[in-house]
Formats: C-alpha cells, structure tokens, sequence
C-alpha cells in the first residue's frame, strides 16, 4: 500500500504513542534509529532509455508500495504508431532493487485523439483498498490534453487496471496544462495537482477520486523565463509544514537537459508556498534542493514514498557516462531545520561550496 508522508501518518503515530503509553507492561526503550541512506545503491533494472536506441522507459517515475512489494510506474515507450501505455517495474527485495520490468499497462484508445505517442508522468495512490493510477495524454509542447484514471485492486497484474477515462482537460487557448497529474489526502479530503508551463502549477479539490471541484488554485510559476519552465508538482507533509517540490527548467535533451528540483513550504496543503528566503512559489519562489550530481545529469519528477517511517523519493536523470541514457534513483530524504535536504552519497560527486 502507498503510504504518504501525510497527516493519516501523523494521526497513526500519535495513536500508536497513546496505546503504548496505556500498556501495563514496561515497553523497552527503541533501539537508535539507523543511520540515513541517501543515495540509494541501485540494482536491477533501471532503465536504459537511449534516444534512437533501446526504449526502456523510466522517465517521470512514480513509487509506491503494495504488500511487500516495491513498485515504479513511468512514462511509457515512445512510438508514434503504436504508442505505449504506462511502464511498470516492481522490486520483491528493497527500495535499492533488484528492480525488474513488467510491461506496460494496455494504452486506452480515447488517449489517441490527443495525439499521443505514449502516455506520460503517472501518479499512483490507494483508497480503500482500491489503487488509483493517474496519468497524462499529450504530445509535446501543446496544452491540448487530459489527465486520465484508471483502478485496480491488484496492482501488479496489468491486465487488471480498468481504464476510467479523463477526469481534467485542457485544450488550446487555456492557461494550464492538464498533465503531470499528482493526487494526496489532507485532512480527509483529495485534492490534485497538475501543470506544466503555461500559467504553472495548478490545484483542485477531488471528490470520489474521479471528478475535480472547486477552483483551480495557481500554486508556483518560474517567472525567471518567459517560458514558465515549471512542471511535476509534488506534495507531502512533514512536522507543521506541506510541502511543494517541483521540477524547474527543462527535461528530455540528454546530457544538455537543465532539470532540478525546487521546494517551497506552507502551514496549508493549499498554499500559499513559500521557499527559504521567503518568496511565494507564485512569484518565482523555489529553493532548489536536487541538482546535478557528478554524472546524474537533470534530475527532476520526484515523487515521495513513506516507508518505515522514513521518506524516500525517486526521480529520473540523465546519466553523463552512458551518453544521456535515461536512470532512475531512489534517494532517503533528510532534514535540516525543516526543510528537505538530500545527502551526497557515493557517486554524487563533491556537494557545491
């Protein structure tokens, strides 16, 4: 099950404390927390996405867990006659891998009218027992497209995910872009967040997980260039705070992409964010905390997974060794006076003076 760094785990938290503090019998002091991961070592199957060349797709990931099972859904192979629907990896073992392929889920047709050649940036939570998986269908450089949803209960079976169709849409003329979907829970209510140049990032409340309501709220914009190179928004809670990670600049030009990952925080899940100087999101805020590392070239698309209480994240990059192949990495997120801080680990190269 996806658990996210969130307020049902802080509730969980503080009801494990009471029950514990309740109990007759003495509860043995807990044993020191183990020291933090950083960089993960990773093993398996990674990606090998190479422009031209092989397509194994791992771009814009998304982790989540179910069972005892790891899992990294991302952008799917890359064909404009046949397009490919949503890759899966899973990994039995840990976050670091062995990670090995499954496929791809089977692409809906209602995504061709928005002349897709693979279907982009999934999203993946559970509700209930039910896994909701949250996607885009665009192509390139247009705002004409849709952020659709499809369920399942068993999530490694791909056979089993029931397509829903589109839930948000945009076309030509609009002032948002209706990809890079991101769904979480505060409070008891859903909400999504989407965007990608155009006006930025964007928020809706989500009722029955399938249909948006309520104002589309601009969370960030990166005023800094006329193009508002802002995209994958990304949100999670820690101590008091939310927090807003997105990715700034630009993806998909190998060993010339200029992607990094920004942060900002707010007391409200819905803003306004802030980054570490204090500049509103809204305003061109972001306090840039992943960037590149030795030859892990752009790194951006984070998404954050809890997992024994600690949060991970994963993103892609392009790795400067392999001529640009595409990777992806699964980093422990640390903290420094409550903002999020990512270690240098082996390979990272030396932190920037």
């Amino acid at each position: 099950m996806r658990t996210r760094w969130s307020t049902g785990r802080v509730i969980l938290a503080i009801a494990a404390a009471a029950l514990a503090g309740c109990a007759d019998t003495p509860v043995e002091s807990p044993q020191a927390a183990a020291p933090p991961q950083g960089r993960l070592a990773m093993t398996g199957d990674i990606g090998d996405q190479q422009p031209g060349g092989v397509d194994d797709p791992v771009h814009d990931p998304t982790l989540f867990k179910h069972g005892k099972t790891f899992y990294v859904f991302s952008t799917g192979i890359r064909n404009e006659d046949d397009p490919g629907g949503i890759f899966a990896r899973r990994s039995t073992s840990s976050l670091a891998g062995p990670w090995e392929s499954l496929g791809a889920i089977t692409l809906p047709e209602w995504t061709r009218k928005y002349g897709v050649a693979h279907l982009w940036a999934p999203h993946v939570v559970e509700s209930a027992g039910t896994f909701y998986l949250y996607y885009a269908a665009s192509s390139f450089g247009t705002n004409r497209s849709a952020i659709g949803v499809a369920t399942t209960k068993t999530p490694g079976d791909l056979d089993s995910w029931v397509d829903g169709g589109p839930i948000v849409t945009s076309k030509e003329g609009d002032d948002y872009n209706a990809i890079d979907p991101q769904v979480f829970i505060a409070d008891g209510q859903w909400y999504i967040a989407y965007g990608s140049f155009w006006t930025g990032i964007k928020m809706q409340r989500l009722t029955g997980m399938r249909t948006v309501a309520g104002p589309r709220i601009s969370l960030a914009s990166n005023t800094a260039d006329p193009a508002n190179p802002i995209e994958n928004p990304q949100l999670f809670q820690h101590g008091n705070y939310w927090y807003l990670a997105a990715s700034w600049d630009f993806c998909c030009r190998g060993v010339d992409s200029t992607y990094k990952v920004v942060v900002g925080r707010s007391t409200s899940p819905t803003g306004p964010f802030v980054d570490a100087d204090g500049v509103p999101m809204t305003e061109g805020g972001g306090t840039v905390v992943l960037d590149r590392r030795g030859d892990q070239i752009g790194p951006g698309a984070l998404d954050v997974l809890d997992h024994d209480g600690r949060p991970y994240a994963v993103h892609h990059y392009y790795d400067a060794a392999s001529n640009g192949t595409i990777h992806m990495q699964i980093r422990e997120v640390e903290w420094h006076d409550d903002w999020p801080h990512f270690s240098h680990g082996p390979g990272d190269g030396e932190p920037p003076g």
